[in-house]
């Protein structure tokens, strides 16, 4: 008997568009760095949850490896239009060909179809009008334009 995969669905909640400070090199390893960077302010919005990051709250602790693939562990705090608040944590990746990483290091335009750039999310909040966000994982899609990296969000329903 075969089994069918399960469906996965998918339910857009907000575009985030990040902007980065100066990254503090932290730590150097064989063939790989250690990065943190400010995350010094921010938007976002959707159908249903508009709102600004609290900026002095943000930071991407990024790892490169040698072949310029990037892996984020970020954290933020984001609130909304309501003065509501809620925590946000997010692991990725973002990889490609070495040329298109080197554009994108250089602060260049690239088609995000040229490299790979996902993200696992987990949200935390008190709030009760988003208790629900307590209740779900998400997933992004990045792109990294000059202006800064921008997510499109999505609950995994």
């Amino acid at each position: 008997m075969a089994i069918e995969p399960l469906p996965l669905k998918t339910e857009f909640l907000f575009r985030m568009v990040l902007e980065a400070g100066t990254p503090q090199m932290a730590a150097a390893g064989p063939g790989k760095e250690l990065r943190v960077i400010p995350v010094t302010g921010g938007t976002f919005e959707g159908p249903s949850l508009k709102g600004r990051l609290v900026p002095g709250t943000t930071a991407d602790w990024l790892r490169v490896e040698a072949d310029g693939t990037a892996h984020m562990d970020v954290r933020l705090v984001m609130r909304t239009e309501q003065g509501q608040t809620f925590f946000m944590h997010y692991s990725g990746v973002r990889s490609g060909p070495p040329e298109v990483l080197a554009r994108l290091g250089r602060g260049e335009a690239v088609d995000p179809a040229d490299y790979y750039f996902r993200i696992a999310i987990r949200f935390e909040t008190g709030e009760p009008d988003l208790a629900w966000m307590n209740r779900v994982l998400a997933v992004g899609v990045g792109q990294r334009p000059p202006a800064g990296p921008t997510y499109d969000v999505y609950a995994v329903r």
